[in-house]
């Protein structure tokens, strides 16, 4: 389930770790339960952070791009993970529809998304681009980082089905947040199966949801393995719906955050950890373009600037009305990982149910306790790790040097069932019934 990668961790294995391991039989069977009764969605990144004394992943996102970052070394898992979810999905399945962000796409983005095809392609399928992009009325070639010229077609819709000129697909997949929501040419697709369903678009699905479900999660792995659920698991909050551009607003977020750290504090007295808590604030619902922000100290926080105002034909306009917004308040967990004298996170991609990869993050301008996804971060491969790292056959318990990657996987995998309890309680046609 999780492949032998290699780490910039190269220190003892913590106690942790050390427990994860050693319940390997247990956990697995315990997945296997769980995909049993839940289903996985089709991919997603996570970002995972290692403390040491805690493991977390603190995101998952379910549009993920950034494909381009697997090592080549991982194709074959990739293509193979690929090929296992389309045979659960649709066994006869010819074609594969993707649907990419709208706008004028990026280089790299593009070179996710050769990736991305190159993936499916080596899982038996035809794959086309098919854009909901209301600009794009027949085609559009765009050339992706490598140069290699990718084109989006306009996808056409009849009564139950989507998909191009003489390309019918079984399965679409979605590679458009939908943050502006989701279009009619969307809807009621009863002969098609649409992954990710509709509900994880950016402006329905909300993190406090997630975290939620994750929290569940974690207390019942707790008990399985025998670990205290917070060693697996950010706290957090969410708040009402707040103005941050007013002093108000920022109060309520303080008080919030102040209440958080609390919390935080009192588990690390617990632990004895002598560390600073910090927390990590974001914009509850999926389609804000707000970014991450890491508060160390709730008296730091302060109303937001006024929005800028809205200019008109004639160059005047009034200010922008800003819009309350929840916001989630989660626990901060640190990295204690670093690469190339980067600060270094690594972000964990899966297929359906399994591994599949992965990145570090690296970020030379941030320090452990910090946001690393800024534009300015850079990613490294996660390759597979060398022969000599595989466990060798009449060798002493012990000898071979263990697969530590093996917890990111694990803590990866509890974000997927997380998730899969998260779409199950939104989907709109299981709430009605």
């Amino acid at each position: 389930m999780v492949p032998h990668l290699t780490t910039a961790l190269t220190g003892p294995i913590n106690e942790l770790e050390q427990r994860i391991l050693d319940a390997t039989p247990v956990i697995e069977r315990w997945f296997r339960l769980e995909w049993m009764e839940h289903t996985p969605p089709i991919y997603c990144a996570v970002d995972v952070r290692n403390a040491g004394f805690k493991l977390a992943p603190v995101a998952a996102d379910l549009f993920p791009d950034g494909w381009q970052h697997l090592a080549d070394s991982m194709m074959p898992l990739a293509a193979q993970a690929a090929q296992a979810a389309i045979e659960k999905i649709c066994p006869e399945a010819r074609n594969l529809l993707i649907i990419p962000e709208n706008g004028t796409p990026q280089p790299d983005y593009l070179a996710g998304l050769e990736r991305l095809r190159d993936i499916f392609r080596m899982a038996g399928l035809n794959v086309r681009y098919g854009s909901i992009d209301p600009a794009i009325a027949s085609a559009a070639s765009y050339a992706a980082a490598d140069g290699q010229l990718l084109t989006f077609e306009a996808a056409q819709r009849s009564a139950y089905r989507l998909g191009l000129d003489h390309f019918t697909p079984c399965t679409i997949l979605l590679n458009n947040r939908l943050n502006a929501g989701a279009p009619g040419i969307l809807e009621e697709l009863h002969e098609q199966y649409l992954l990710p369903p509709l509900q994880a678009g950016g402006s329905v699905r909300r993190k406090s949801v997630f975290h939620h479900c994750y929290a569940e999660v974690c207390k019942r792995f707790g008990k399985l393995i025998g670990i205290d659920a917070w060693l697996l698991n950010p706290l957090s909050a969410v708040t009402g719906s707040i103005d941050l551009h007013t002093q108000a607003g920022a109060d309520q977020l303080r008080a919030a955050v102040d209440a958080l750290l609390a919390k935080v504090r009192r588990k690390y007295k617990e632990y004895g950890i002598h560390e600073k808590p910090f927390a990590v604030v974001k914009a509850n619902l999926g389609s804000s373009s707000m970014p991450a922000m890491a508060v160390h100290d709730a008296r730091d926080i302060a109303p937001l600037p006024a929005p800028k105002p809205a200019r008109g034909k004639g160059g005047k306009g009034k200010a922008a009305a800003a819009e309350p917004a929840e916001y989630v308040v989660q626990e901060g967990v640190l990295t204690q990982e670093r690469l190339d004298s980067a600060t270094a996170e690594p972000v964990i991609y899966t297929i359906d149910r399994y591994v599949v990869g992965g990145f570090y993050r690296l970020n030379a301008g941030r320090g452990s306790g910090e946001v690393l996804d800024t534009p300015d971060a850079r990613q490294r491969p996660l390759a597979l790790a060398g022969s000599d790292h595989l466990p060798r056959p009449g060798a002493k318990p012990g000898a071979s040097a263990p697969n530590r990657f093996y917890m990111y996987g694990v803590a990866a995998r509890l974000a997927l069932v997380a998730v899969s309890y998260e779409m199950e309680s939104t989907d709109p046609e299981l709430m009605e019934a």
